[in-house]
This record gives C-alpha cells, sequence and structure tokens, in this order.
C-alpha cells in the first residue's frame, strides 16, 4: 500500500508540474507562492504526527474510500482542463465553457496540498532534533525554488503546450487507476501483496511514453497537412 501512495504522490508532484508548465511566470510565480506558504504553515500540523498514526490511516479503508472521493474529483477536474484546452485549439469555446476553462486552468490540483504535507512529516521524521518552524519554512523555500525551475524545465523539454496538455491527460488517468488500486487493496477474494511488479510498471511506463512520443508525431503530421492545403 504504502509503495502505490509513493507511486501515487509522485504522479500528482509530475502532473502539477505539467500544469504549471501551461501558465505564464506570473502564474507559475502565484501559484507557486501559495504551495509554499501552505507547505510553511503545515509543519504545526505534521509535527504532532507519527508513523503509527500514519500507517494506521493507510489501513483505514474506509478513511481510504474518503481519500479516493477527492482524487476522484481532482482527476476529473484535471481531465475536463485537458478536454478543454483540445477544444480551445479550435477557438469553438462557448460562454460557460470558457469559463469552466479559466476555473480548471487555475486549479493547480487538491492532492498536491497533501503531497506537500506527506513531505513536511518525512523531514521532521528524518531530522529528529530540529527546530519545526526552520524544516518547516525551508521546505517551503524549496517548494518556492524547485517547482518553478520545473515547470522551466517541462517547457524546455516539452515546448508544445499541446503536447504537455496530453501528458496531463494521460499522468491523471494513470493516477485514477491506481487510485483503484489502493482503495480495493484488501477488501477483494485476492490476497494482498506489498511486492511492486517491477516489469508491468516498466511496461506501462513505456506504453504512456510511446503513446504520447506517437501523439506527437500524429499532430505534427496533421499540422503540417492543414498547413500545406492553406499555402
Amino acid at each position: 500500500m504504502e509503495i502505490v501512495v509513493l507511486i501515487i504522490m509522485i504522479l500528482v508532484a509530475v502532473s502539477f508540474i505539467l500544469k504549471l508548465a501551461c501558465h505564464k511566470a506570473a502564474g507559475i510565480a502565484a501559484i507557486c507562492a501559495v504551495a509554499a506558504v501552505f507547505t510553511g504553515y503545515s509543519v504545526d500540523f505534521a509535527s504532532m504526527q507519527s508513523k503509527t498514526m500514519i500507517a494506521d490511516w493507510l489501513a483505514d479503508t474506509s478513511l481510504m474510500l474518503d481519500i479516493a472521493v477527492i482524487l476522484t474529483v481532482d482527476v476529473f477536474v484535471q481531465i475536463a482542463f485537458c478536454i478543454l484546452y483540445a477544444k480551445s485549439c479550435s477557438g469553438r469555446l462557448t460562454r460557460n465553457e470558457k469559463i469552466a476553462f479559466y476555473v480548471t486552468g487555475w486549479f493547480p490540483g487538491a492532492l498536491i496540498f497533501p503531497v506537500l504535507l506527506a513531505l513536511v512529516v518525512e523531514l521532521v521524521f528524518s531530522l529528529p532534533g530540529v527546530d519545526f518552524a526552520l524544516i518547516g519554512w525551508s521546505a517551503a523555500g524549496a517548494v518556492a525554488v524547485f517547482f518553478p525551475l520545473a515547470a522551466a524545465g517541462a517547457k524546455y523539454l516539452l515546448p508544445e503546450a499541446e503536447l504537455r496538455a496530453e501528458l496531463i491527460f494521460l499522468v491523471n488517468l494513470l493516477i485514477a487507476a491506481l487510485g483503484v488500486v489502493a482503495t480495493v487493496n484488501g477488501r477483494t477474494a485476492a490476497a494482498g501483496t506489498s511486492e511492486v511488479e517491477w516489469g508491468a510498471l516498466a511496461g506501462v511506463s513505456a506504453l504512456i511514453i510511446s503513446g504520447a512520443f506517437a501523439g506527437s508525431i500524429i499532430y505534427r503530421y496533421m499540422n503540417k497537412r492543414k498547413i500545406s492545403k492553406l499555402s
């Protein structure tokens, strides 16, 4: 269960970075400032947690079901943004769709905040004896620096916004699938396992990457055809 949750957290961070890359510098700064302030102030709550309490939370199936609802809503919003973005490329958004596109575009994702909280909790556990405020605000500074740099790197590696939106779509589909796995783990007739099928994980990752690459090639080919018809 812990490994599945960790993979979901990594994917949430990747989705957050790709979403940041869809904004301009001012938007990136504003969203990262909110994330950094949350990280700094979350240290008081993080310092009251224990590994036993966290293990109990992960074993609490009713709590995991509640979290799955939040995860589903978050994934729905991110996928809605991708669909609206794809539709906006044709310039045919209605008034309500434009409002929804604006709202979903500025929504960073609810799951990124539990991920940041988990980061602070892990730092508190790893640095015993260090002042909690120092840990929290140092983590906040790291968040304020890392995510803008990561967003800039995503823009550099993926200069086409359409490709970034496609990757957000695929990553959130994977988050939804892993959320189902985390929810039903230990509740089905099959025996649960904590082992990771690295071969299967590598296969899924390769499938996603190859699909994104093929989509990029097809998109460029279709664009060239449209341009050749206009010229």
